[in-house]
């Protein structure tokens, strides 16, 4: 029974869902089932199921009832709420006294009922249908008026798309005339511009057919510029119409204007030639000059009108030449000095030719109006010059200055160049001055400061690379030899080794670009400063230079000392003092300075003795103004002076750095030994000073086993070490002479040392102690130490 239900309402929901996508079938629905709505649909229709019939059901429904229900029950038995139902319908038809009796009576009430129910609800339908009648004849209107509307816009359609080409033909028309019109106005400014020149014509030949022309005037020189432009635009130009004709017209005007030029230049050269031969009237003025003070202001103001003359004839001239100059070495100061002052050198000579030429006797003026003039260039250099930061161009200018136009110049030719003298020298100075204070800079910054990349400490394998380098190049060099002169001796009969082999032995600790990045700068900037510096300068920038160098030098050898070994922090700081030493050497001056302090000591002595009388004698205590006049007397700070002296500073580094490795390489050595001397004078010393008597060979620590013990480790030692000792000088040092000076402290303390421990041996044991001891003879640490030299 529940199965069946169960089927009975998925029927009945399979249903009600075919008949929900009928109503939302069309696109265009005009009311269209949300979900929520579908399932209230759902909701509803099985409510409707499980609710019973009401007892009173209105006549349609019960009409409806009855037809579904009568067909197939017409022969049972009627039960007794049906007989009720159906009474109550009878009373609604008006036929509750009617009796149904038989099956005819039955369909004749049924037929009536139809009838009735047909007739009520026809009225619902026919309602309807004269409503949609109405709306049908509403749409029909609207369908009608929207095809004319239609009808309408198409013909406005058809109507716009006439005008719309004819305005775009309009458009393109008128674009098309725009085009030619810009077409024709750009060829008739192309033929005006072209008759331009041919136009001039007329013009020229007015200006010098004028006549108040004049060759000074102001429309003259332009007049001689078109001119000039027309001939050049109508040479250029032969396929033109009436070339020839107007290229003859052109260059007669161009004949009659340099016939004005000519007539006018010789006529201003012929009255200057008059003027020049009747120089005798200056002459006179000259001569009276010393014996009259009238002629003496006469002549002075002469002078002065003539340099005032000359003065606005050059200044313009001088200051287009020096801007010329300056755009053309923009970024090439040495050039820009050099040309500038190279032309001014031919302005102030050219000046003195000429004035002499009108005077006899020489005139300050003139330098003054030449100084003037130098200034000019002066004021261009000088705030360039105080701008530049670079080193070599700062002593480049320097030596410009100083060799090229002082020494070269100047001295040649002094009476002429006095002017420009005294500007060279203030120019001069003022790089100086700059190039001293970026030294300064330099020096703190390059030198001092400097930090070393991984690559400027990598000691030694820098220079075994170089080494292994050069050694194949040697060996490949050899071979090249040996294979084209095979016959020829590398060395001479007197045992010295040939050029090529002295070049080839070079090491590369002694190559200029292997130096240390602060020691190659120091050098090259001292080298800089000294073509360009005076004495006194030269000396104080090369003290702080080596001095900063020195201490850089120290800092890098504490480097390689804590990253490497002892010995090439040594050796690295021992080679490039040297080459300091050596490099500077050339220069022809003392590096030492004076420096002057204030020695302050009597001064404080004296102002303690005020704030404190007890120190003073009683003699001196009469009252509180003798301590004062004491103060005054005896409290003047002394002035003192004392010397640093770069070059004794490097030498004494030197020194402390040799003597430093001298000590340590003999501490390497035989520093055992060393330690085992000393405890035996020692134990001497309290024996002679009145302690026990004692026998060496008594005490545990010098058995003669325990000294064979230590001979003989201090020999591996020196059999080891020494070879690797020696190489690595031979590596950084590269000079046989350094490495003998250098290493033999270090082996006359080791043959030193061996001596007083066989004196001591030979003394204090036996012969068969000895023979356990076993100690190496002096022979053979001479002869260890001569196989490794």
């Amino acid at each position: 029974m529940a199965s069946a239900e169960l089927c009975h309402l998925d029927q009945t929901d399979k249903d009600t869902w075919e008949k929900l996508s009928l109503w939302d079938r069309r696109t265009d629905a005009l009311a269209p089932l949300t979900e929520t709505q579908m399932d209230s649909v759902l909701e509803l229709r099985a409510a409707a199921e499980t609710v019973s019939i009401p007892s009173e059901l209105p006549i349609e429904d019960l009409c409806s009832l009855s037809s579904r229900s009568l067909q197939s029950s017409f022969t049972a038995t009627v039960p007794a709420s049906t007989e009720d139902i159906l009474f109550k319908g009878f009373q609604m038809l008006n036929m509750e006294n009617d009796r149904i009796e038989t099956a005819q009576q039955f369909f004749s009430w049924f037929a009536k009922l139809q009838t009735k129910m047909d007739q009520d609800e026809n009225v619902k339908y026919r309602k309807t249908r004269d409503d949609l009648y109405c709306y049908q004849e509403q749409c029909d209107a609207i369908l009608k008026d929207v095809s004319a509307a239609l009808e309408h816009l198409d013909s406005l359609q058809k109507q716009y798309l006439f005008v719309s080409n004819k305005t775009g033909t309009l458009h393109e028309a008128c674009e098309q005339l725009l085009k030619e019109q810009s077409e024709l106005v750009d060829l008739a400014e192309s033929i005006q511009q072209k008759l331009s020149y041919f136009n001039e014509l007329e013009n020229i030949n007015t200006k010098l057919n004028s006549p108040v022309l004049s060759v000074n005037g102001e429309g003259f020189i332009p007049m001689l510029s078109k001119l000039d432009d027309c001939i050049e635009y109508v040479s250029a130009h032969p396929n033109f119409k009436d070339y020839p004709v107007y290229l003859a017209k052109f260059k007669q005007c161009l004949s009659k204007a340099m016939h004005f030029m000519k007539v006018h230049i010789t006529n201003t050269m012929q009255n200057l030639t008059t003027q020049l031969i009747k120089r005798s009237l200056i002459e006179q003025i000259e001569q009276r000059a010393e014996k009259i003070p009238q002629y003496h202001q006469l002549l002075d103001e002469i002078h002065h009108c003539y340099l005032d003359q000359r003065e606005q004839l050059l200044r313009p001239s001088i200051t287009s030449t020096i801007t010329d100059l300056t755009n053309q070495n923009s970024k090439d100061h040495c050039a820009l000095v050099r040309s500038g002052c190279a032309f001014m050198v031919h302005v102030c000579q050219d000046e003195h030719q000429l004035y002499h030429e009108f005077f006899s006797k020489p005139t300050p003026k003139l330098d003054e109006l030449l100084e003037k003039l130098c200034l000019s260039l002066y004021d261009v250099l000088r705030p360039l010059i105080i701008h530049i930061i670079h080193l070599e161009t700062l002593s480049e200018l320097c030596s410009i200055l100083k060799n090229e136009m002082l020494e070269d110049h100047v001295q040649n030719n002094a009476a002429q160049l006095g002017a420009f003298d005294a500007m060279v020298k203030q120019m001069l100075e003022d790089v100086q001055e700059r190039l001293v204070y970026r030294t300064h800079i330099y020096i703190q910054t390059d030198i001092l400061g400097y930090k070393p990349a991984p690559g400027d400490l990598a000691y030694p394998e820098k220079l075994e690379m170089m080494e292994r380098i050069a050694q194949s190049l040697k060996e490949e060099q050899m071979k090249s030899q040996e294979s084209t002169f095979s016959d020829i001796q590398l060395e001479d009969p007197t045992g010295r080794r040939s050029t090529s082999s002295l070049q080839a032995s070079i090491s590369p600790a002694d190559l200029h670009g292997m130096w240390y990045p602060t020691v190659r700068r120091t050098l090259v900037c001292l080298s800089k400063l000294y073509r360009c510096m005076d004495r006194a300068v030269f000396q104080g920038l090369s003290q702080e230079a080596l001095s900063a160098c020195i201490q850089s030098l120290l800092k890098a050898s504490d480097v390689i000392l804590k990253n490497k070994t002892q010995i090439d922090g040594q050796l690295f700081l021992i080679k490039h003092l040297l080459i300091m030493r050596e490099q500077i050497a050339p220069f022809h001056t003392d590096f030492a300075i004076k420096e002057i302090s204030l020695d302050l000591k009597k001064t404080r002595d004296a102002a303690f003795k005020i704030l404190n009388p007890k120190a003073v004698p009683k003699f001196f205590r009469l009252n509180s103004h003798n301590a004062i006049l004491e103060f005054l007397l005896e409290g003047t700070p002394e002035i003192k002076e004392h010397y640093i002296d770069s070059k004794k500073d490097v030498d004494r580094h030197l020194k402390f750095s040799c003597e430093q490795f001298i000590q340590q390489q003999t501490q390497i050595f035989v520093g055992n030994l060393e330690e085992f001397l000393t405890r035996v004078a020692a134990l001497k010393t309290m024996a002679i000073e009145g302690g026990p008597t004692y026998r060496l060979a008594q005490q545990p620590w010098a058995q003669p086993a325990k000294i064979n013990d230590l001979v003989t480790a201090t020999y591996r030692v020196m059999k080891s070490r020494l070879p690797s000792t020696l190489q690595s000088m031979s590596l950084y040092l590269a000079n046989r002479d350094t490495e003998f000076i250098l290493f033999k402290p270090v082996r006359n303390n080791i043959q030193q040392v061996f001596r007083r421990l066989h004196a001591l041996l030979v003394e204090e044991y036996s012969g068969e102690d000895l023979q356990i001891i076993a100690c190496p003879s002096t022979e053979q640490i001479n002869l260890l130490l001569s196989v490794n030299k």
